[in-house]
């Protein structure tokens, strides 16, 4: 073990993978790892869905049999002491539900941790036949942590960040990535390393993916941004010795994922409907989804919290309405609200799972909900769908209505009755 909590060897295996066919794949990481003969200790990464490939009509029999392959995996870690990283699809509980693209760490000891794909490729539409991940978390090793990224993942900055500011020294990559976008692949690896001060070693897959013709190029990556090993087109083994103390020396100099100063004010999510207005516009142009939800929020308690934290689970932006003071005794009677409606404002602002507050004066928020028209309107399970006011209208403008079940079961009320006795 490293003294430096890192991997001093790593190695990638790219290979062009059999589709559907996992007893394939699994014998050509075998014969890849008797070619390299890695050293005892060290980390190989193979390419995203290295066992299956992109089977997409056959994804949850695939999954199904991931436990199996996992075992195997396990096996030949045995004595060798190796760690071996790559991306599997994960069986979801429910059997209607999809699976996930998740990357398995794997030792002789079994899965050390595993990490599902955060986001999904939308040009392949991956969304219709995968379940994404929300989180994200760095691995722990016998040599150290690791960061782990699955193909479309590289193109945001703030997972790499995530990783690294939370101690992992190395990011590891799985991916299927086209050889028609070649030079954004080295160039995300390499923004990845410099910006976290991270080694970063990438495995892809060659060859044809379907239609795709995948880029190959796996890659190691220093810490400064130096390539350490690039691959070719084809199928490829490789192995490179990591250097701890030349990461320590550089960050001795100085350490940009150290620095974490909070750089925004809450605050600035409070807005007016037309102020807000003018915001979702220009989030629109991107393509971005926005959600919608509404409510009192008098005292903020944990089912506030978990019910808006899935919410924002449901889209890239979360706006929440807030009834007005007038609008709260209206509903509630005159000993309501308990806390002001700026204080209700400021305290919703705080959440980080909230993008957006707006507060309303009518009795319902429909004239908010029909002005915005959010892509979607989130309402608690306790709520039909037929009686969520808005829900019509932004059906009829192709937006989804989503019913979320409260984890955890609070009242403001009775918390409101508690604290009176």
């Amino acid at each position: 073990m490293s003294g430096e909590g890192l991997f001093t060897s790593v190695c990638f295996f790219q290979f062009e993978i059999a589709t559907g066919d996992p007893a394939a794949n699994l014998a050509t990481v075998q014969r890849l790892l008797a070619r390299c003969q890695p050293l005892a200790g060290s980390l190989v990464v193979l390419p995203e869905l290295w066992a299956t490939g992109f089977a997409v009509n056959d994804y949850p029999a695939m999954a199904a049999a991931t436990p199996e392959i996992v075992d195997k995996l396990a096996a030949i870690c045995a004595g060798s002491e190796l760690v071996i990283a790559g991306s599997l699809l994960e069986p979801c509980d429910d059997p209607q539900g999809k699976p996930w693209n998740t990357m398995f760490v794997v030792s002789d000891d079994g899965v050390l941790g595993r990490y599902r794909k955060q986001h999904l490729f939308p040009l392949w539409r991956e969304e219709e036949v995968l379940a994404p991940g929300n989180r994200p978390a760095p691995i722990g090793t016998p040599y150290g942590e690791l960061g782990p990224l699955i193909c479309y993942d590289i193109r945001f900055a703030d997972l790499g960040r995530h990783h690294a500011a939370l101690g992992a020294p190395l990011l590891v990559v799985s991916a299927q990535w086209p050889e028609s976008r070649l030079e954004q692949w080295r160039l995300l690896l390499r923004a990845r390393a410099i910006e976290n001060q991270v080694f970063v070693v990438a495995c892809n897959g060659c060859g044809r993916a379907g239609e795709t013709v995948l880029a190959g190029h796996s890659m190691v990556i220093g810490p400064d941004g130096g390539i350490l090993a690039e691959a070719a087109g084809g199928e490829e083994g490789g192995c490179v010795s990591l250097d701890p103390a030349g990461l320590l020396e550089l960050r001795r100099r100085f350490c940009s994922v150290g620095e974490h100063p909070w750089l925004h004010r809450d605050r600035d999510k409070l807005c007016s409907l037309g102020d807000l207005r003018q915001k979702v516009e220009k989030i629109r142009r991107q393509g971005s989804r926005l959600a919608f939800t509404n409510g009192c929020f008098d005292l903020l308690h944990s089912g506030h919290v978990s019910y808006l934290e899935q919410a924002r689970q449901t889209a890239d932006f979360l706006i929440v309405g807030v009834n007005s003071d007038r609008s709260v005794r209206a509903l509630k009677g005159a000993g309501r609200p308990v806390n002001g409606e700026q204080d209700r404002l400021r305290v919703l602002a705080a959440l980080g799972c909230v993008d957006f507050v707006v507060l309303f004066d009518e009795e319902t928020p429909h004239r908010l909900i029909t002005t915005l028209m959010p892509d979607v309107l989130v309402k608690g399970a306790d709520w039909a769908e037929d009686e969520i006011v808005g829900a019509r209208e932004v059906k009829d403008a192709g937006g989804r209505v989503v019913r979320v079940a409260f984890e955890h079961q609070c009242s403001t009320t009775a918390l409101i009755e508690k604290i009176q006795q």
